[in-house]
């Protein structure tokens, strides 16, 4: 098989929560034990920092990767949803993974895991995992595919915890309340060793408390410690921190969220400096300018063109939503233009509650099986007075909304990760 077939042969024979949701789900670790022992426990030849949370995890991962590799740290970094090739969830000092390794671990190893049907994740995890020890790495941050105490992520003993927050998403596998999703999450915490936690709730901090103490872990509250004192969004899209430690801090990423993530990442990196990894003020500033140069990461507050104003965010549940809405509220523009999309399993109506009345909408839906069709989006939208036409894909939304911007306007795409992908790809076609 070339690398096209063996990326639809691992879509069409593991199931890809990506593509078909809760059917791709698998609880419990059993598949993920058995890889693992049949690979020779991989991830014990590296070590490891892991990354879980409902909001702003991938942010936090690619930020910590850019500041290792900046301090030259040979690293890995595993992250999901891909946006254009399925080789970015698997990257050493931001390289992707390449298409021999994708094609020959499942020619070598299909005998093996055919008969576990594992899910894709199992299977990327441990595809993962291999890849990372063979490569040599010093160190790998793992982001949690989806909850925690049972993603299979957690087979891990990292240096370091991390838990950026908790927001309502996936309740139908990690429960209907801030308190069972927090549980979930807090499954990553392991015996004595540090955990940094983002944000919190009244209803959250106990579980997280309860969790660190059975474990004797010490606990970090990043929003207590408040590194980030000030923050201004430059003309340019990016932040400009004041910090504590590090005044004039420039962070790459732009976007309201990316606050509250700093505080996090600067706390989770006093903890790596605590625990004897040489990283210094150099390293934290190459890290937070270049996130994205260093790391491949793309879909965070990314501005494509100018005149009128490109914007995509991968931001797609209340809490993400939340952080695009006040962004866009602070944006000097004639008019506002949004292109939205949402999968069937969000909340739907949490999130087009937040949305402005006053944009012009470009209901559409992304290639997935799960994405809600664009008539339906237009339909739930318009009880909230938020009117607009549907269109079958984001290429012909995009296109829709173009013609109608003026050079002045402002065009926001989002609503789903995967709505931001089908986008990229107009801009970044696979080669």
């Amino acid at each position: 098989m070339n690398y096209s077939e063996t990326l639809t042969y691992l879509y069409n024979s593991a199931p890809l929560f990506q593509h078909i949701g809760k059917d791709a789900y698998k609880e419990g670790l059993t598949n993920t034990h058995l890889l693992d022992e049949h690979f020779g426990h991989p991830h014990h030849n590296f070590r490891t920092i892991h990354v879980a949370g409902t909001n702003g995890k991938g942010s936090c991962s690619h930020t910590i990767a850019a500041v290792l590799q900046a301090a030259g740290y040979k690293t890995g970094l595993y992250t999901s949803p891909h946006l254009i090739d399925f080789r970015e969830r698997i990257r050493v000092n931001g390289q992707p993974i390449s298409q021999e390794f994708v094609i020959d671990f499942v020619e070598q190893h299909r005998a093996f895991f055919e008969p576990l049907h594992p899910s894709f994740f199992e299977l990327t995890t441990a595809m993962a995992f291999l890849y990372f020890a063979q490569e040599k790495v010093d160190v790998a941050v793992i982001e949690v595919g989806l909850g925690g105490r049972l993603d299979c992520t957690n087979i891990i003993r990292p240096d370091l915890c991390v838990i950026t927050n908790i927001s309502f998403d996936h309740v139908q596998f990690l429960g209907n309340t801030l308190a069972k999703i927090a549980t979930e999450k807090a499954g990553i915490i392991k015996p004595q060793t540090p955990v940094v936690i983002g944000e919190t709730t009244p209803e959250t901090k106990p579980v997280f408390l309860q969790k660190a103490t059975e474990m004797q872990a010490p606990i970090h509250f990043a929003e207590e410690e408040q590194f980030v004192k000030q923050v201004e969004y430059t003309k340019d899209g990016h932040c400009l921190y004041q910090t504590t430690n590090y005044p004039d801090l420039t962070g790459e990423l732009g976007g309201f969220c990316q606050e509250k993530n700093t505080n996090t990442i600067l706390s989770a990196l006093q903890c790596l400096q605590q625990a004897g990894y040489h990283i210094n003020e150099s390293h934290i500033r190459e890290g937070f300018a270049n996130v994205c140069k260093l790391t491949g990461l793309m879909g965070r507050w990314q501005r494509l063109e100018e005149h009128p104003t490109i914007i995509c965010d991968t931001g797609h549940n209340v809490g993400g939503i939340s952080y695009i809405t006040k962004q866009l509220a602070i944006q000097k523009y004639d008019k506002l233009h949004l292109v939205i999309g949402m999968v069937n399993d969000k909340d739907i109506s949490g999130v087009l509650k937040l949305l402005p009345s006053e944009a012009s909408y470009y209901f559409t839906q992304a290639s997935v099986q799960r994405a809600l069709p664009a008539g339906k989006v237009k339909e739930l939208a318009q009880t909230f007075n938020l009117h607009g036409e549907a269109y079958p894909d984001v290429k012909s939304a995009l296109i829709a909304a173009k013609e109608k911007a003026a050079p002045e306007d402002l065009i926001f795409i989002g609503g789903s990760s995967f709505i931001v992908a089908d986008l990229l790809k107009i801009y970044y076609p696979v080669q």
